[in-house]
């Protein structure tokens, strides 16, 4: 079965999609070629369903693997409108980025939503795994967590862990299959307090709190330090930090710098005339050219 969600004006497929690195993990899988993203959605009560998602005209066209009846459909909609930021309301950083030359780039393509998993809980594991290690140990983890602990769809593919199935494995699992080294035990520690309901990482996408409390609530999850937690608050909505790591460093020196190394300190200087939305410009900005020369191909 199709659904039909619509999209903003001002929304690209594309530019979510390949905002960030969650694209490539799973239940995440996208093919450049055919521009489609397949994805497992967990429907609770009942089996995972694989879905795709490709660009349609002013929307996004949801194909479902069965037939789904309407409680499984609403959850699948919330989910694809939740994972593409569909309800993010972009008008005020797209008019910060018109005033600056240099960066309206960003509002003439569409660019600015972060493609996030379908759960705060999700987003939070894989940002843990994504801590002081290469891309290829991240990879290497969450595919191991999906693959040992998600629960199935017909077809094969598995839908992300929730709370509950990774609090039951023993931390041994996380040492030994995850390979997940220091961070075994803050894994299995976050899985056991979200599913006994005594942590609500969930909560963290509506919090009334001001984004420095907010941050410092992320923070004392084990394992979630500055660089983590300042991500997760990109995906929960908030961009006030930059989430400094040493690639962002090393391109900023390239780009911004003449290729000399920048202090951290200045660089948070170039960006501040963007207010609240600084993070989120730093990023659109260092990941510019990601697609800017296959959109120049596509002109042409």
């Amino acid at each position: 079965m199709e659904i039909l969600i619509a999209t903003p004006t001002n929304f690209s497929f594309k530019r979510t999609v390949m905002s960030h690195g969650w694209y490539d993990l799973p239940p995440f899988e996208f093919d450049d070629q055919t521009q489609t993203l397949t994805r497992v959605i967990d429907l609770e009560g009942t089996r995972p369903v694989t879905v795709t998602v490709k660009e349609g005209k002013s929307a996004v066209v949801v194909a479902a693997a069965r037939e789904l009846g309407q409680r499984a459909t609403e959850r699948v909609v919330r989910d694809v409108r939740h994972m593409l930021r569909l309800d993010e309301d972009m008008t005020s950083f797209y008019e910060a980025v018109l005033r600056d030359p240099e960066f309206s780039w960003i509002a003439a393509s569409g660019a600015g939503r972060m493609l996030r998993g379908a759960t705060i809980f999700e987003d939070l594991v894989k940002m843990i795994c994504t801590t002081n290690c290469s891309w290829a140990l991240t990879d290497k983890m969450v595919n191991s967590l999906v693959d040992a602990l998600g629960a199935p769809s017909p077809g094969g593919r598995r839908a992300f862990p929730t709370p509950e199935s990774m609090a039951s494995a023993p931390e041994q699992f996380y040492r030994e299959v995850v390979r997940a080294g220091y961070r075994a035990p803050y894994l299995k520690e976050l899985a056991e307090l979200v599913a006994s309901g005594s942590h609500n990482v969930e909560g963290w996408l509506s919090s009334d709190l001001p984004t420095s409390e907010l941050m410092r609530e992320m923070k004392k999850v084990k394992g979630v330090g500055t660089y983590a937690a300042e991500n997760m608050l990109r995906l929960v909505g908030r961009y006030d930090g930059l989430a400094l790591d040493s690639w962002v460093r090393a391109k900023f020196a390239r780009t911004r710098n003449g290729g000399r190394k920048a202090s951290d300190k200045k660089i948070e200087r170039y960006y501040k005339r963007f207010g609240n939305w600084s993070g989120l410009a730093f990023w659109c900005d260092m990941t510019r050219d990601w697609l800017e020369e296959e959109e120049e191909q596509r002109k042409w």
